[in-house]
């Protein structure tokens, strides 16, 4: 593969494997290996858009209407449609908001780390910047008296205090910003996602947004607490006409939080830390930090009567991302009235469940030959290996006789689903264990801790 290969799966493009450089930093060397112990990231989309149920922010970009304008009647003048929509900060007022709440259910649910929206593209800032208007703090916003309106500040302290990392994400573009999508500055009514004029050509131009970005990236860095994962978006926004310096504000941010890791997306080079494929999973383990992001229902942003998936289908996703070496960072969005859904929080405690059973083989684990092969799963740790069964309800017989591909020599093997030591054998091609099964329904897995010989 060449250094700029990407993987054409999922929402977005992802950087290959060859695109990933080590870091020399041991500060951030260090905080990798608490990334690959976490396992699993609460992620949250969040922002004015969550109040017309639509996709965060696409629908502004001309060029991506194809696919984000879909199922609403639309202005005929999509810039009024703009206008209506740079507006609706001007509603968004989500006085159920409680924030110790969210990291409360978080934190039953086994979420280790989250990954909050400070910025999406549209330019709306979640915290209280002082380089822009339109922010939560806002004047026009109604929220903005509300004694949670710094909606970081206090998102970020609830969840530090139930221990739970944090990931600032920041969108590189910001399309509300005249520096970026700047009026009189070559502004199209055709707008693409990118700026609405040649940083060659208005190099002046382009370094008010760099300091623009630099500022606000310092904000979160230095006046919110401290910050694990810098999360950054708009792939697009990069080296080449779009160079916002990133090397220079990453190395002033370490100086207030040391170890900070930076997410860079697709960009691949020393500040994509790791890789974060998109609604997607590798077809093959990766032996590099990576993390799937992939929505609980079907849109990233809060969606009216949205279809959310299963727990199996959640815990089957979960499992196959750790065997292949990630992170599973499930998007929960968040209400308009600030409360999170229903279903969403039923299918956060019934996952907490699980994971207070089986979670000894998901957190803190690394990868081992075999990995995945469908429907089995390992993950390793010290001596112990962890085998995975992945059970489908279509299933019309539960096997009790089960062949597993796993050729290291065992010397004991748990069944953890029934927490007893059963009878197995093996040979060189892999294990055969025998199972007397007591329960009634599909189990989402079958579980074993293989003590090695």
């Amino acid at each position: 593969m060449s250094e700029h290969t990407e993987i054409e799966r999922g929402v977005h493009n992802y950087s290959a494997e060859d695109k990933w450089v080590k870091p020399n930093d041991p500060a951030v060397l260090e905080k990798l290996e608490w990334f690959k112990d976490q396992k699993l990231a609460l992620m949250m989309h969040w922002g004015p858009y969550s109040q017309i149920g639509l996709v965060e922010s696409w629908a502004l970009s001309d060029a991506d209407g194809d696919w984000s304008r879909d199922d609403v009647d639309w202005e005929e003048d999509m810039e009024e449609f703009k206008r209506q929509y740079f507006n609706l900060n001007k509603t968004f007022n989500p006085i159920r908001f409680q924030p110790d709440k969210w990291a409360e259910q978080a934190k039953k649910a086994g979420f280790k780390y989250l990954i909050f929206t400070t910025k999406h593209h549209d330019g709306f800032s979640m915290w209280n910047t002082k380089q822009s208007d339109y922010r939560i703090t806002g004047a026009e916003c109604p929220f903005h008296t509300h004694r949670y309106a710094d909606i970081c500040k206090h998102v970020f302290t609830a969840f530090r205090k139930q221990g739970i990392g944090i990931a600032a994400y920041f969108s590189k573009a910001d399309w509300h910003t005249p520096y970026y999508w700047a009026p009189g500055m070559e502004r199209k009514h055709h707008m693409w996602r990118g700026p609405s004029y040649d940083p060659e050509e208005y190099p002046w131009m382009w370094e008010n947004f760099v300091s623009f970005t630099h500022r606000q990236i310092l904000e979160l860095l230095t006046e919110y607490g401290e910050i694990d994962i810098l999360w950054l978006d708009a792939g697009w926004v990069g080296k080449g006409k779009q160079d916002i310096r990133l090397g220079e504000v990453v190395a002033e941010g370490r100086k207030h939080q040391p170890g900070l890791l930076t997410a860079d997306r697709t960009i691949g080079g020393e500040h994509e830390n790791y890789i974060t494929p998109e609604q997607t999973i590798p077809d093959r383990a990766l032996h590099i930090p990576w993390e799937s992001c992939i929505s609980i229902a079907t849109s990233f942003a809060f969606k009216y009567e949205d279809e959310y998936k299963s727990l199996r289908e959640i815990v089957h996703a979960l499992i196959e991302i750790v065997a292949k070496g990630g992170n599973l960072a499930l998007n929960v969005p968040p209400q308009p009235d600030g409360r999170l859904p229903r279903i969403a929080l039923e299918r956060m405690e019934q996952l907490g469940k699980w994971m207070d059973r089986y979670g000894e083989a998901i957190y803190g684990t690394r990868i081992t030959a075999p990995y995945f092969e469908a429907p089995f799963a390992f993950t390793k740790k010290e001596n112990q290996v962890f085998c995975f069964r992945l059970c489908e309800e279509e299933d019309s017989v539960y096997p009790t006789t089960i062949r597993i591909p796993f050729q290291a020599k065992v010397k004991t093997i748990e069944w953890m689903n029934e927490q007893q030591d059963i009878v197995f054998s093996q040979d060189d091609e892999g294990i055969t264990v025998e199972l007397v099964n007591e329960e009634t329904t599909h189990p989402i897995a079958d579980v074993f801790r293989f003590t090695l010989a």
